[in-house]
Formats: C-alpha cells, sequence, structure tokens
C-alpha cells in the first residue's frame, strides 16, 4: 500500500514543482498541489491495488433445487419409518398470530456480497481501501470476491424463493452507479440492478433497497472528505435521484441509510491513508457526519414524494436495549444518555423534530441549528422506525461519575459519557445477559426475553405513525468459520434457538399492541462481515467459498417454519 501510495503523492509533488519552477515562482512560499485528470482505472490502481477475481464471472442462471435440499432437520421433519421422537416446546400458540400484510424476508449489503468491485465499470469504494489498506481485517480478507453474488443473484433469489420468503432487502453500490461518486453515470451498474429487481418479482420475492450501506465512492472521500462536508449532500441527492427515476415504485421499499451511527462512527478516517480534507476536530466529525446525512435523507425523501413515488420510505437505525446495570440514580441517567447518543441520535429529528437534548448539550457549541425549513424537512423523512435489533446490554457510568467525564474532554467516553457491559454486577450473581454469540462479535449475546420491552420503548417514545421494521435480526454461531465438516456446519442450533426465540418475543409484543409490520433476518448467506471477515458467519445459508456453492441452515427452516405457522391465518 504504502508504496502506491506514495507514488501518487510523488506524482503530485513532482507534476506541482514542474509547474512552479516553470512559471518563475519560488518553491518555498506556495504549495506543493496540482490537479490530475484520473481515470476509474486510474483510481484503484494508485490507491487499492491489485484486487481478486472470482472463478465465476458471468451470470449464473439458476438451476433446480433438489427436493432433498428442501428437506427440514430433525425436530422440524422425520421420516415416516422413525417413530418416537418427544419434542416439547414445538407447537403452535394458537393465541399467538401476525397480522395481515405482515412481511418477513432476508436481507444483505452490495460489499459484502457481491465481489466483481472492478466489473463493469464500478468505482472503488471507500471499504475497497478499508480492507485492502487502512484498517486491520481478519485474515487479510476482502470484498473482492466474498460470495459473488453480482454473478450468482439469480440462484440466490431462487433458493430464498422456495423457502417462502416474501422480502429480499440488498443495497445499491453508489459507486457502481457513480464511480466517482459523482459526474458520468455508469449504464451497466443500472442494468445490472435491472436485473435483481426483475429476478426478485419474477419470484414473487419483494425487492426492499439500501440505497446507502457504508460503501461511500472513494473519490468523494479523497476529493472533499465524505460525509463531512456538506457537498455530499448534494452528491447524494443526485445519486438517489437515478436511483428513484429508475425503480421509484417498482421496489417495495425504499432505505436512504444504514446505521448511520456506525458509518458516521467511522470518522475520522486512518490518517496517513487518506487526504486530510478538513480541520474539523475529530471528536466532532462523527456528529457533521449524521448532519449532513440528515439533511441528505430529507431531502431525498421530499424528491421521492414530488415524483409521486408512494412506496414506503425508511431509514435504518440500531443499536440494542439499554438496561441500567445497577439501581443507582448514575446508571438509570447513563441509560438516557446512550439512547440519546445512540437511537435518539436520529429518531429524535426523524419522529420528534430535532437532536435529544443530552446530545446537543455537546453538539450546540458547534453543530448549526436546523432551520425551521430543515426540521420540517427531515422530521417524517422515516415512514417505520426502522431498526437492526439484534441483541440488550447493561449501561452504567464512568468510573469517574457522569459529571467527571463531561468535565474531562480527554475521557476515553467521552463526550457521551457512558459506558456498557454485559454482565450483572458480581453482587447479583455476574451472570451474562444471554449466551454469547462467536469471540469475534462479542458484542452479540441472545437477549431475545428484552425485545418486547424493547419494541414498546421504540413505540411509547417516538411513536412512529406507520409502526416498526425490524430491518435486521440475527446470531454468530460459536466458532462457526473453524467447522470443517459440512453437516456440522448447517446444524447451528444456538442461531436457531436465537430465531425461535427471537419471533416468539415478536409474537408477545404484537400480542401486547405494539404495532409490527414486517422484519428481515441478517443474513442470506454467509458473508463478509467487515472487519470480521469471514471469520464469523450470520448467514442463513453456509457458502463454500471455493465452489460458490450454497446450503441451507437449520436455522433458515425454523425460521421458514415460524412464520409459516404463525401467518397461515393473517394471510
Amino acid at each position: 500500500m504504502r508504496s502506491s501510495v506514495l507514488g501518487s503523492r510523488l506524482l503530485f509533488i513532482c507534476d506541482a514543482a514542474v509547474a512552479l519552477a516553470s512559471s518563475g515562482i519560488a518553491t518555498a512560499s506556495a504549495p506543493l498541489t496540482t490537479t490530475l485528470n484520473i481515470t476509474v482505472e486510474d483510481l484503484w490502481n494508485l490507491y487499492i491495488g491489485p484486487v481478486e477475481t472470482a472463478s465465476i464471472n458471468t451470470t449464473v442462471e439458476p438451476t433446480p433445487i433438489p427436493s432433498a435440499e428442501l428437506i427440514p432437520p430433525p425436530q422440524l421433519y422425520y421420516p415416516s419409518y422413525l417413530s418416537g421422537a418427544q419434542i416439547p416446546g414445538q407447537g403452535k400458540n394458537e393465541s399467538w398470530s401476525l397480522p395481515a400484510g405482515f412481511w418477513w424476508g432476508v436481507s444483505s449489503a452490495s460489499y459484502q456480497v457481491e465481489g466483481a468491485v472492478k466489473v463493469d465499470g464500478r468505482g472503488p469504494s471507500l471499504w475497497d481501501a478499508f480492507t485492502h489498506r487502512a484498517m486491520s481485517v481478519a485474515d487479510n480478507q476482502t470484498g473482492d470476491v466474498t460470495i459473488n453474488e453480482y454473478y450468482m443473484y439469480k440462484q440466490d433469489i431462487q433458493r430464498i424463493a422456495a423457502m417462502g420468503v416474501k422480502a429480499y432487502s440488498f443495497s445499491i453500490a453508489w459507486s457502481r452507479i457513480f464511480p466517482f461518486g459523482n459526474g458520468p453515470i455508469n449504464e451497466a451498474g443500472l442494468k445490472h440492478y435491472d436485473d435483481v429487481i426483475e429476478t426478485c418479482l419474477q419470484y414473487g420475492v419483494q425487492p426492499q433497497v439500501t440505497m446507502y450501506h457504508w460503501d461511500l465512492p472513494l473519490y468523494i472521500q479523497l476529493s472533499y472528505g465524505g460525509w463531512t462536508n456538506e457537498k455530499i449532500v448534494d452528491d447524494f441527492v443526485a445519486y438517489t435521484r437515478v436511483l428513484l427515476e429508475r425503480w421509484g415504485n417498482k421496489v417495495a421499499q425504499w432505505y436512504t441509510f444504514n446505521e448511520p451511527i456506525s458509518f458516521c462512527g467511522e470518522y475520522p478516517v486512518p490518517d496517513g491513508y487518506f487526504t486530510r480534507t478538513t480541520d474539523i476536530p475529530d471528536v466532532q466529525q462523527p456528529f457533521w457526519c449524521g448532519h449532513y446525512m440528515l439533511l441528505a435523507a430529507g431531502k431525498t425523501y421530499q424528491l421521492a414524494r414530488s415524483m409521486n413515488i408512494t412506496v414506503p420510505i425508511s431509514i435504518k437505525n440500531n443499536g440494542g436495549y439499554k438496561l441500567p446495570r445497577t439501581s443507582s440514580d448514575e446508571d438509570t441517567e447513563a441509560v438516557q444518555r446512550a439512547w440519546a447518543f445512540n437511537e435518539g441520535w436520529f429518531a429524535d429529528p426523524l419522529f420528534l423534530g430535532d437532536y435529544p437534548s443530552r446530545l446537543k448539550n455537546f453538539t450546540s457549541s458547534f453543530l448549526p441549528e436546523f432551520t425551521a425549513e430543515e426540521r420540517n424537512m427531515i422530521k417524517g423523512a422515516s415512514d417505520y422506525f426502522a431498526h437492526d435489533a439484534y441483541t440488550a446490554a447493561y449501561y452504567m457510568a464512568p468510573d469517574v461519575g457522569i459529571e467527571g467525564c463531561l468535565a474531562d474532554a480527554n475521557n476515553s467516553l467521552y463526550p457521551k459519557c457512558y459506558n456498557s457491559t454485559y454482565t450483572l454486577p458480581a453482587s447479583e450473581g455476574g451472570w451474562l445477559i444471554g449466551p454469547a454469540s462467536d469471540p469475534n462479535t462479542r458484542w452479540l449475546h441472545k437477549a431475545t426475553e428484552w425485545l418486547p420491552a424493547f419494541l414498546h420503548y421504540i413505540q411509547d417514545t417516538w411513536t412512529p405513525a406507520n409502526g416498526i421494521v425490524i430491518t435486521e435480526f440475527g446470531m454468530t454461531e460459536p466458532f462457526e468459520a473453524y467447522k470443517t465438516k459440512r453437516e456440522d456446519i448447517l446444524t447451528d442450533p444456538l442461531r436457531s434457538a436465537y430465531y425461535r426465540d427471537y419471533v416468539q418475543a415478536m409474537l408477545m409484543a404484537i400480542q401486547e399492541g405494539v404495532t409490527l409490520v414486517g422484519c428481515l433476518a441478517w443474513s442470506i448467506a454467509d458473508n463478509l462481515e467487515w472487519t470480521a471477515g469471514f471469520t464469523v458467519k450470520f448467514g442463513l445459508q453456509y457458502v463454500n467459498l471455493t465452489t460458490q456453492e450454497r446450503y441451507y441452515k437449520a436455522s433458515f427452516f425454523e425460521l421458514a417454519n415460524l412464520f409459516q405457522a404463525y401467518m397461515r391465518d393473517s394471510e
């Protein structure tokens, strides 16, 4: 990496020096900069370097799914010649049902599943640079090939349709449409997603599309600092206009952004790998990112409605349910700060009209107030309270106390000034909040018993008029990446239990009056889990990364069986 970036920097300096020398200007008094006309290929070569390519590099037509692949595992099914199994708790609870119109589906994200990163004119994204150059990714893995869905999407959509899946939520790679993030449009990228959407419709699967799932075009980051610069608002809206004009109401649901807490938290991007384009202090950069994201979301929403696009448009928030670790006032306040700096950061402007007060106490010194017009534009720009709701955790005050933390900008917890854990205090036994997932997803525990309270909190706090959509939920099976026998991989008991208990918790919440209209399981298949690479597995399907063959896991059958049972009376 360093040689290629150094080469590009030397190129900049040499060009500048030549220009200055020929003009007779003293080089000591002028910055050594210049402007280069570079192609998409130049971007790849200068900032990313060589990329892997897949052995399968043409679109794969779907082949019939063998009937044996669709036989559920034991406990859900036994051959007729085997009798006597006694399995408690598998029967349908007749007092539970899903509401009419409820849908369920599976989800993915472009960089995590597509591969084919340099194919058909795609420009590099920020995550290509992260995985190749700027971050420590497990086993040095990248999204170059991943599970090759760019060529395997027809087979994948057929496979989920065969399991009764009603919706597929995927994201579009901005740099496939605009290789530089702005400027020329790449028709080849649009044609690819034309066919993905048409294939969904062909198999009776709702296409649900996320416009932005973290893979920012690299050129935008290099040229003006990405989400820390207000220029991105207009560039994003220009990009989304193309998507809306192309597919509009053909997409069942649009999501403008996925987990802004996460991608804004990437700022500041690692020093030494990207041009420093801003003097915004590091601690402030995530909040500028969030500010511009909200403006971009509001403008995109208003644009869609002005184009007579009537399908739901939402933002996917994220976070877990928050519980005080002790009964102290300090831990109770820590919980409220956690809500404010996580869900409330974006949900309050979208559903209540402005940032939460605890967050504004910090941001008011540097973020501008939303104008009345901006508040009105942003409020209501998410039709559903869409939430990636995986787990729960305990929250507590920092060791120095909340006030002590707020008084010390050097405290590692500043400005949020709360801490979290997954264990109770020793005085209460020191137990985990729930069974742990894979060690490489330390943030995730099976805490499904807290889901009804979580959904009630969302409904009571933000009162979304159209209800709640769970846009991601899932579990990593511990040490699955280290299993070598396929049958061991496909038998995933913790993930199966997680899905069973999660769906039952949704049913309880619905019976208690929560308006829940749909859910999406993460994920369609094993994929690149960002910096964890393929060392953790969330997939409902196992993928052989050598042959790219897919196999249903037991948890997929568990999930499909639950929805089949509880949707019968509502369809």
